[in-house]
């Protein structure tokens, strides 16, 4: 397909200009000098979408999937056979996740280049890693004790403490830094760093303004919602207001006629009605959650007021954390309170 026939569907509506998708070691043209790259995921959502820019000197490959030996080969396949004989020449992370950030240590020690990255996600990355090996902080358990989590829930998440480090292959001991508004010229296209939160602590999207593309991540995605969760290091925060805030920053920032290619599902056109409908969305889910809690509810309890369907347990730390985020926002807004009981366990109400 050309770049000529990436054309939307016009404003209010989501198109998804490609009837296809990679094939494994596929880099399949979106527009001239970008590549796209499907990889598998071992997770309930089972693939991740990655970016290679073509410069007339190398590529930049944007997010690298999960450090496996099956991601690898994939890999080896592709770096045998579709760069053109041009070298990798920089790995670009949008953000900390595993899904985006496993190889890139890999990558840059194999071809001796550099790693670009928000430097909130590098370090947060490097830390996270460090768990791996060591036994679940004891703050750590009261979180989830607090909300609301048996016994045998508890022991569940000291099980799993850890598991981070084991996608992501050693982190480099040196980068270079992403922040909102670098610059950057790749294969004749300018490139802008555009940061999120809320997902992420430094999410970075890559928009080119001459070229009216934007790689977006995870920031915007357009059939599913990115989790917004509270974890166990910073039980008090408010990532939910991060990522509205950060919703109507790039609305602002982005106009609405870019070709949006995301970390997960297909590349589409509708990025402010995708943004619209995200904002919208949370936002109904927060009145749903306040009248929800008009009699005390713990965390783990309010999963009917957010979720369509029954949470399982391959999803169930993910829904407390997003649960938690919902609920963090509405004590920031002031309309909920909470009280900790005898038995260390966080009691949620309407203010």
């Amino acid at each position: 397909m050309s770049d000529q026939s990436l054309t939307g569907a016009g404003p209010g509506v989501l198109s998804y200009p490609f009837e296809r998708i990679p094939a494994p070691a596929e880099v399949m043209e979106v527009t001239p000098g970008i590549g796209w790259v499907r990889m598998p995921l071992p997770f309930q959502l089972d693939h991740i979408n990655l970016w290679m820019l073509e410069g007339e000197d190398g590529w930049s490959v944007v997010d690298t999937g999960v450090d496996s030996d099956e991601v690898k080969t994939l890999w080896e396949d592709i770096f045998a056979t579709k760069l053109k004989g041009k070298p990798v020449k920089r790995v670009i992370v949008t953000h900390l996740h595993p899904d985006h950030v496993g190889l890139a240590g890999w990558m840059t020690r194999k071809f001796g280049i550099e790693l670009y990255m928000s430097r909130t996600d590098f370090l947060m990355c490097r830390n996270l890693a460090l768990d791996t090996g060591r036994p679940p902080p004891q703050e750590a358990l009261d979180f989830y004790r607090a909300a609301g989590f048996s016994a045998r829930g508890v022991e569940s998440y000291a099980k799993r403490f850890g598991g981070f480090g084991e996608r992501v292959s050693r982190m480099p001991d040196v980068f270079r830094r992403l922040k909102d508004g670098d610059e950057t010229r790749i294969g004749g296209k300018q490139w802008r760093a555009v940061s999120g939160s809320g997902h992420a602590p430094e999410h970075i999207c890559l928009y080119s303004a001459e070229s009216k593309i934007l790689i977006s991540g995870d920031q915007v995605l357009p059939r599913i919602t990115s989790n917004v969760s509270v974890h166990p290091t910073e039980p008090y925060e408010d990532p939910l207001s991060d990522w509205i805030a950060s919703c109507h920053k790039l609305k602002r920032a982005i106009p609405d006629d870019v070709f949006v290619l995301p970390a997960h599902n297909e590349p589409f056109y509708g990025l402010h009605k995708r943004l619209d409908d995200l904002i919208s969305g949370h936002e109904e889910s927060l009145a749903k959650l306040h009248a929800w809690i008009a009699e005390p509810k713990r965390a783990i309890d309010v999963f009917p007021a957010l979720f369509r369907r029954k949470i399982g347990p391959e999803v169930f730390f993910m829904a407390t954390g997003e649960s938690l985020a919902h609920l963090n926002c509405l004590l920031g807004r002031g309309l909920a309170k909470v009280r900790r009981d005898e038995n260390g366990v966080d009691w949620y109400q309407a203010a």
